[in-house]
C-alpha cells in the first residue's frame, strides 16, 4: 500500500500515463513477462529507487522509465518494504507432494511431542 505521501503522485493522470506507457514498452519487448523472475507475466511496476518524501517530486524517478521494471506480484513483495514477505514473519506451514497443508510451526514439530 502506498505511504501517505506518495498517493497523491500515484493517482496522478502522469503516473497513470508513465505507468501505462511503460507496460505497453515491455509487452512489446517480451510479452510482458516479469523482469526479475522472467517466468511469470508482469503484475506491478516497481520504482528502483524507492519513493521518499525527499523525491516524490522528482520526475526524474518518480516519471523516469529508466527507474522502472515491470514485475510479477511474487517478485515485487520481495523488494525491500514491499509485499508480506518482508515482515520476518515464519509462514505457518507449506505443502506436501500429495498437496496437503504441512505446519511449520514448532509447537506442532514431532521432536515437540511427548
Amino acid at each position: 500500500m502506498a505511504k501517505e505521501y506518495a498517493k497523491t503522485f500515484y493517482n496522478s493522470k502522469a503516473w497513470q500515463q508513465c505507468k501505462n506507457s511503460y507496460i505497453q514498452q515491455r509487452i512489446a519487448i517480451d510479452g510482458g513477462m516479469c523482469e526479475e523472475c522472467h517466468t511469470n507475466l508482469g503484475y506491478i511496476v516497481h520504482h528502483k529507487t524507492t519513493l521518499t518524501e525527499s523525491n516524490i517530486h522528482n520526475p526524474d524517478i518518480t516519471l523516469n522509465h529508466e527507474n522502472l521494471k515491470y514485475v510479477c506480484k511474487p517478485c515485487h513483495d520481495k523488494f525491500d518494504g514491499h509485499g508480506v514477505g518482508n515482515n520476518k514473519t515464519k509462514p505457518l506451514f507449506s505443502f506436501g507432494a500429495d498437496g496437503q497443508p504441512i505446519s511449520l510451526r514448532e509447537i506442532d514439530s514431532p521432536l515437540n511431542s511427548d
